[in-house]
C-alpha cells in the first residue's frame, strides 16, 4: 500500500511558493508513485502557473495530484503519514489535531527555502518537537552541496531541454510573435522585483553597440518599464524601441513555458528561488536577484550562491559574473551598471561554457524530490524497528 502525502502551501509573493510546491507534488507523483494531495491557499495564483487550475473547485484532480482548496475555516480532513509544510506556513490546528491522534505519527517535514550559505548543511535534517502536542517536526533545506536536501530537478529535465534546444527554438519563437534572432542580436529574459538598477540596466542595452532583445513577462517589474518608457501603462503585446534595445512585453507564462524561454535566451535575469533554479538546469548565463530582506540579509544569501557558482570560473569572468550580480541586488561597493554590462559582455563566450559546465556540477548536490523519498522512508523504517 501506496503511502499518502499531504503538502500545504501558502501563496507568498504571488507565485515562488506554489510553483516549488507544485513541481514536487508532481514530481512525487510522476516519478515515485505516490499519493499526493496539495492544499493551496490561492488557487487564482496556481492557475496563472498552471492553465488547467480550477480556482473554483474544492477538490480536483491535476497530473495525478489531488488539489485541495485550504479554506479558512478548515474542513476535517484525516491527516495523510507524511506531511509537508512548504516553507514554514502554518498548518491548521484542526489538521495537527487529526496528526496528533494518529498512530504511529506522521512524518511531519518543513520543507525550507534553498540557500547556499554553509549553515544549511548544519540544520538540514534537525527534529523540533512540538510544544504541545505529541509530534515532531524535521527541518529539510535544499541547497548545493551532498550534506543537503539537494535541488528539485524532473529526473527528464535535461533531455527535454537537449530536444528543445536542438529543433524546437525556431517555433517557440514563432509562438511568441518574434522573428528569429539576428546574428548579432543577444535575447535576455527578464523576471524581476521592482529594482532601482533597473533604469540603468535599460539605458546600459540601449547604448549597447548590438541589438539588444529583452522580453519581460508580465510582473512586478511592468510599471518600472513604463516609466523608464515614458508612457501611461504596458499591456502584454507591446512593443517598444529605444537606442538598441527592444522590449517584448509577454503576457504571464506557465512553468513549461517559462521553462522554454530560459531555454532559449542568450541571457536569463531572475528572482527568488523557483527561477533561480530553472535558470540553472536551462544551462544559461543567468543573474540572480535575490529576495529582498531587511538589513541586507539577502546580500549574504546572494555572495554564498556567488560564491558556488563562480568557483572554477575564469578570474576575468567571474570578475564580470560578481559585478553583475551584486549591482543587481544593490552592494554599494558594486560598480556601475555600465561598466558592469561592459565587462559583461566581453566575457561573454565564457560565461557560457561556464554555465553549460555549472549544470552538470548541481547534479553532485542530488536530487529533492529523491532525497526527500528517501529521508522520509528512513523515518518510517526507524519507527517500524523501534515498535516491533
Amino acid at each position: 500500500m501506496r503511502t499518502p502525502w499531504d503538502i500545504f502551501c501558502t501563496v507568498v509573493d504571488n507565485y515562488g511558493d506554489i510553483g516549488i510546491a507544485w513541481r514536487l507534488a508532481r514530481g512525487l507523483v510522476g516519478e515515485h508513485g505516490l499519493d499526493v494531495r496539495l492544499w493551496v491557499d490561492d488557487l487564482h495564483a496556481f492557475q496563472r502557473i498552471w492553465p488547467a487550475i480550477d480556482p473554483e473547485a474544492d477538490e480536483q484532480v491535476c497530473e495525478g495530484v489531488t488539489v485541495c482548496a485550504w479554506r479558512t475555516p478548515f474542513a476535517a480532513a484525516e491527516s495523510a503519514q507524511v506531511v509537508i509544510d512548504a516553507f514554514g506556513c502554518a498548518l491548521p490546528e484542526a489538521y495537527l489535531d487529526a496528526m496528533s491522534v494518529q498512530s504511529p505519527p506522521p512524518v511531519w517535514i518543513n520543507l525550507e527555502y534553498l540557500s547556499a550559505e554553509p549553515w544549511v548543511a548544519e540544520h538540514h535534517g534537525l527534529p523540533s518537537p512540538h510544544p504541545r502536542l505529541p509530534l515532531t517536526r524535521h527541518f529539510f533545506f535544499p541547497g548545493y552541496t551532498p550534506d543537503t536536501g539537494g535541488l528539485l530537478v524532473e529526473a527528464d529535465l535535461a533531455e527535454r531541454r537537449g530536444a528543445f534546444v536542438r529543433s524546437g527554438i525556431p517555433a517557440f519563437w514563432r509562438q511568441l510573435g518574434l522573428d528569429a534572432p539576428q546574428a548579432d542580436e543577444m535575447r535576455v529574459s527578464l523576471f524581476a522585483y521592482e529594482n532601482p538598477a533597473l533604469p540603468d540596466l535599460l539605458d546600459a542595452w540601449a547604448a549597447d553597440p548590438r541589438p539588444v532583445t529583452c522580453l519581460v513577462p508580465e510582473g512586478r517589474v511592468i510599471p518600472q518599464l513604463a516609466a523608464w518608457l515614458s508612457v501611461p501603462g504596458l499591456q502584454a503585446g507591446e512593443v517598444h524601441q529605444r537606442g538598441a534595445l527592444r522590449l517584448h512585453v509577454l503576457p504571464f507564462l506557465d512553468q513549461d513555458t517559462y521553462d522554454h524561454l530560459l531555454w532559449a535566451c542568450d541571457l536569463n535575469f531572475v528572482r527568488g528561488e523557483d527561477s533561480c533554479v530553472r535558470a540553472q538546469w536551462a544551462a544559461r548565463p543567468l543573474v540572480w536577484q535575490a529576495y529582498p530582506q531587511a538589513d541586507e540579509a539577502h546580500w549574504d544569501k546572494t555572495n554564498a550562491l556567488l560564491a558556488h557558482y563562480t568557483e572554477g570560473l575564469e578570474s576575468e569572468a567571474a570578475h564580470a559574473v560578481s559585478g553583475m550580480w551584486r549591482h543587481w541586488n544593490g552592494m554599494p561597493d558594486a560598480e556601475g551598471m555600465a561598466a558592469c554590462w561592459a565587462v559583461w559582455r566581453t566575457q561573454l563566450a565564457a560565461i557560457e561554457r561556464h554555465a553549460e559546465a555549472w549544470c552538470g556540477r548541481l547534479r553532485l548536490a542530488g536530487g529533492l524530490t529523491n532525497k526527500l523519498v528517501d529521508f522520509v522512508e528512513n523515518k518510517i523504517k526507524c519507527r517500524v524497528f523501534s515498535n516491533p
